[in-house]
């Protein structure tokens, strides 16, 4: 499976350990956009990813451009509490790159701007400002997995 998990600049490392276990379990890769709030030697951040780093397929990118440059545009689908579109209706392909803001900032408001037709939302009571962001991930990366029809193998998501 070709899908993939993208973080904006995220700043709490047992967050970006648990969406890096996640993508251990489904198969999908992990890009981090830098500055990161952490190393990615910090301890947190391995204790929430357990033993399963070696299967990570990570990519660590210095900044926001050279993302872009490294994944086409068409492939990007956004996740903010600021989306006016659920979730569920988001056009999930097999080489999908789901992108997320960080914890304390969300989805820049620029990229939210830029491509509004490609902003999806997880609904939640309206007096709750946003998700965990590795519960989001979560709920994201599960949705695309169904919805392309991967089954669990044992092992790894397979098609």
């Amino acid at each position: 499976m070709a899908l993939g998990v993208a973080l904006i600049e995220p700043r709490i490392p047992p967050n970006t350990g648990n969406v890096a276990r996640l993508c251990a379990a489904t198969g999908a890769a992990l890009h981090l956009i830098e500055p990161l709030g952490f190393t990615l030697e910090d301890e947190q951040l391995r204790r929430a990813g357990l033993d399963y780093w070696p299967d990570v397929d990570l990519w660590v990118h210095p900044h926001w451009h050279a993302f872009r440059e490294a994944v086409a545009r068409d492939r990007c689908l956004y996740f903010s509490s600021h989306g006016t579109q659920s979730y569920l209706e988001a056009p999930y392909a097999p080489n999908a790159v789901l992108v997320f803001g960080n914890e304390t900032d969300g989805m820049p408001e620029r990229i939210r701007e830029k491509h509004p037709d490609r902003v999806y939302r997880i609904p939640m009571a309206a007096e709750i400002r946003s998700l965990n962001l590795a519960t989001a991930v979560a709920v994201v990366v599960y949705e695309a997995v169904r919805q392309l029809g991967f089954s669990l193998d044992g092992e790894n998501l397979t098609s």
